[in-house]
């Protein structure tokens, strides 16, 4: 009785350990696979072909014949249209929903403007664009496994609850819940931060990294933390809040007030609405700049003091300048404390990426005690809907994991 208890949860890890070797060096033999994971062939062909039978795998063509002679053996692929995945990033400006198919290629995509649907509800808008796309692309609902979401806030990933997400007015909302109302389909939730995290080791300059730092720079600052190919969320799913880190002793000596209401120290002299809030002022002291008459009635954004620091102005300069230093001060001390392989620079901010990168290196490869990856996010402005399709990939109960 015991003995076929305990060998249920090993059939089922030999065969995710087999659609594992398959993903990794396809197009590949049955025997192939025996030699590699070390199973016996008469087992690996009995895994294989549940998976041939469930469609997660495809029988492509033959192979070469081995230098004995004998039949040619069928070589095997990773169905990669098997399934589709949903991955849904919800901004502070912007809601962005695309469905993959199993290797992260985006089928389809659509966005639409947070503040427009904040009253009626997210999710009920959610769930019609993705209605509207299974249709426009004639895709099969039934295949769709699931949904992975990413959250600008606080979020416990265990019960589905956002703690905090000031952008979207969310207080203890029940996430997980309330997306049952809408969906049949599983559904997983975190961080935003922490999903372009995922993402980046999925699909971008994380791959074949298990220890890794991302960065997120845009109004704010915070990271995504993966130690030993496991994201770190801290004891209260509060890890990674960079913006927080104190850059300049003088300043809390000064009675700092945050820009705004509840915001750290760091985000406060570096984040991408500090810094045109301080270019603002800056100009409006000089009534010579040829930026005086716009930014006496509108503040300017950071990517105008991005754009005017790279064209060499000099007030510009000052302004971005310094908040790439205390960027750089805040790098420092998270890769000191944490000694990760690479650190990947996300957000808003890093489309100046060209004029960023090198100042920080200088200072970071400077002070540093040991080296470190200093990279810009690859997947860009997919890095959060991409980590969710990871993220479901990785919290889903199946042989894909």
């Amino acid at each position: 009785m015991s003995s076929k208890r305990n060998s249920v949860p090993l059939k089922t890890t030999n065969k995710k350990v087999v659609l594992q070797c398959i993903k990794e060096n396809q197009p590949i033999s049955r025997a192939e696979i025996a030699s590699k994971i070390q199973i016996s062939k008469p087992t690996v062909s009995l895994l294989v072909d549940e998976l041939v039978q469930e469609n997660w795998v495809l029988e492509k063509g033959i192979g070469m014949a081995s230098s004995q002679g004998g039949r040619r053996p069928i070589q095997l692929c990773f169905n990669e249209k098997a399934g589709y995945v949903i991955g849904t990033d919800i901004g502070g400006t912007k809601v962005k929903t695309v469905i993959c198919d199993l290797v992260g290629n985006i089928i389809c995509s659509s966005s639409f403007k947070t503040n427009q649907y904040l009253q009626t509800g997210l999710l009920k808008q959610i769930h019609k664009e993705i209605n509207g796309m299974i249709q426009v692309y004639e895709l099969d609902s039934n295949k769709i496994l699931g949904m992975g979401v990413g959250i600008p806030g606080i979020t416990e990933p265990t019960n589905g609850v956002v703690v905090e997400a000031p952008s979207i007015n969310w207080v203890r909302y029940p996430f997980i819940i309330e997306a049952k109302r809408y969906f049949s389909f599983p559904v997983f939730v975190d961080n935003d931060v922490n999903v372009a995290a995922l993402g980046e080791q999925w699909l971008g300059n994380g791959r074949s990294k298990d220890n890794i730092l991302f960065i997120a720079v845009g109004t704010g600052i915070g990271s995504g933390i993966i130690i030993h190919n496991q994201l770190y969320r801290g004891s209260s799913c509060a890890a990674g809040e960079m913006g927080y880190m104190v850059t300049d002793k003088n300043d809390m000596r000064n009675e700092f007030k945050p820009i705004f209401h509840r915001y750290g120290y760091l985000e406060s002299v570096a984040g991408g609405k500090a810094i045109g809030e301080k270019l603002t002022k800056l100009i409006q002291k000089k009534q010579d700049h040829p930026m005086f008459e716009e930014a006496s009635h509108t503040e300017l954004t950071g990517e105008i003091a991005f754009s005017l620091a790279k064209e060499g102005d000099e007030a510009a300069r000052v302004v971005v300048d310094d908040a790439i230093e205390h960027l750089a001060y805040g790098i420092i001390n998270a890769a000191s404390l944490l000694n990760p392989e690479v650190i990947i620079l996300g957000g808003g901010v890093f489309k100046s990426s060209d004029y960023i990168l090198p100042r920080l290196r200088e200072i970071v490869y400077q002070y540093l005690p040991s080296s470190v990856e200093l990279n810009t996010s690859q997947l860009g402005e997919n890095a959060e809907v991409l980590g969710a399709v990871s993220l479901f990939l990785r919290e889903y109960e199946s042989v894909l994991n």
